[in-house]
């Protein structure tokens, strides 16, 4: 990956645009699908209209919680927000970005040795953007981190 012609200014947010779209926007219609059908059948007892209206909140936070990914870069370092887990580095801690054909995310090797996916840029829905993010990233890290390019 080649650097991008300007780096962008810090703070920056990458996350999968698209793909969190994709996953609100059904998250919500299932939701409210559910709710609604739950709510309108009349031979339904009440704890089961409360069930239909549970399942839907469920399936939507399940959906929230999948949208979660991002990757901020700041004047400190690189915040990786993953499903689950967050972590924040220090600029000097990223060696490395990489994002390979057929990665379904970019993984960041880090100075102890190990790696680190950091879901919020990931080339699913939108490659050329997943591409760019990772490139401007990688630019970043070559600017800002210990010894891996010019530094201000």
């Amino acid at each position: 990956m080649s650097a991008p012609a300007s780096l962008p200014e810090l703070p920056v947010t990458f996350r999968p645009t698209r793909t969190r779209l994709v996953l609100l926007t059904v998250g919500v219609a299932v939701a409210v699908c559910l709710s609604a059908t739950g709510l309108l059948l009349s031979r339904l007892s009440p704890g089961e209209k409360v069930s239909f209206v549970f399942t839907g909140l469920l399936f939507l936070s399940v959906l929230v919680l999948l949208s979660r990914p991002k990757v901020v870069a700041d004047a400190e370092g690189v915040t990786v927000v993953n499903v689950a887990s967050k972590r924040s580095l220090a600029w000097a801690e990223v060696v490395r970005v990489n994002l390979r054909p057929g990665d379904p995310w970019v993984l960041l090797d880090l100075s102890d040795g190990t790696s680190l996916a950091a879901m919020g840029i990931q080339p699913g829905i939108a490659k050329a953007q997943a591409i760019n993010d990772a490139r401007a990233l990688r630019a970043l890290v070559e600017q800002h981190g210990t010894g891996h390019g010019p530094k201000r």
